[in-house]
């Protein structure tokens, strides 16, 4: 099992790799799958299909809990608002193994225009 808390929501989540996926946006397991089930308000304004932006979160802990950075994913980041080191798409960075990760939700579907 693994844990993921998301911020500033406070949601903290214990998820089995094995159950996924839980939806149908971004990568089985992504921080946006997991999100997006356990009620946190992420945006995604492409669906989770790594052609925006609006699931920046920024990894706090737990980054090598992560999947690798794929090329497409850091070519799409470098538009993001806020960039940091430690920057990920919510859409692209799945969840593996056991662990802990905090992010930070650099941008709420609210704020990101819904979907």
């Amino acid at each position: 099992m693994a844990k993921v808390t998301f911020l500033p929501a406070g949601v903290t989540c214990e998820v089995d790799p094995a159950a996924y996926p839980y939806g149908d946006h971004g990568l089985p397991g992504s921080l946006l799958d997991i999100g997006l089930h356990h009620g946190v308000d992420i945006g995604h304004n492409c669906g989770g299909s790594c052609a925006c932006t609006t699931c920046h979160v920024v990894v706090k802990a737990g980054e090598e809990h992560l999947s690798e950075m794929e090329e497409d994913e850091e070519d799409r980041l470098d538009q993001a608002e806020g960039l940091t080191l430690h920057s990920r798409l919510a859409c692209q960075a799945v969840v593996e193994g056991s662990g802990e990760v905090v992010v930070q939700v650099m941008m709420t579907k609210d704020q990101a225009g819904g979907h």
